[in-house]
């Protein structure tokens, strides 16, 4: 986990990581929401609209960003503001994912970084694009 401070934090600065989307993950977010929808339920249903297996929740694709700020950029100190995301192409179970960000901006008077956030596939392909507006918690004194 990264302990960047505000004062570390440079415009330009950037942070990725790679996660795998498993079967596992896409059961895990169905108990957590509860969302049964047949096109990330049934392998079926989602090959009857044309697709060659379920499509992995667009949420739970966006749900590592949290882990980006998190973990990453700033990591520790992060409290996540806003969250803006947009779904390029679809995403599969087996799917290997490179969650990126990149310093766009500091308000120093606020203590907040925006991210411009971008998540690929194993083939390169961008399969969701976005930013973030991050505060960066003070160390305690």
């Amino acid at each position: 986990m990264n302990h960047f401070s505000f004062e570390e934090i440079k415009v330009g600065m950037e942070e990725s990581f790679q996660t795998e989307v498993t079967q596992e993950k896409m059961d895990a977010f169905r108990m957590i929401t509860g969302d049964e929808n047949p096109l990330h339920t049934s392998k079926a249903f989602a090959g009857a609209k044309g697709y060659h297996s379920c499509v992995a929740y667009g949420m739970l694709t966006a749900s590592f960003l949290s882990t980006l700020a998190g973990v990453y950029l700033p990591g520790e100190k992060s409290l996540i503001h806003s969250v803006e995301s947009k779904f390029i192409k679809p995403v599969f179970p087996g799917d290997v994912l490179l969650v990126s960000g990149r310093v766009k901006e500091k308000n120093d008077l606020f203590s907040v970084i925006t991210l411009q956030v971008s998540i690929t596939n194993q083939k390169g392909e961008k399969v969701l694009r976005g930013s973030m507006q991050i505060g960066v918690l003070e160390d305690e004194k």
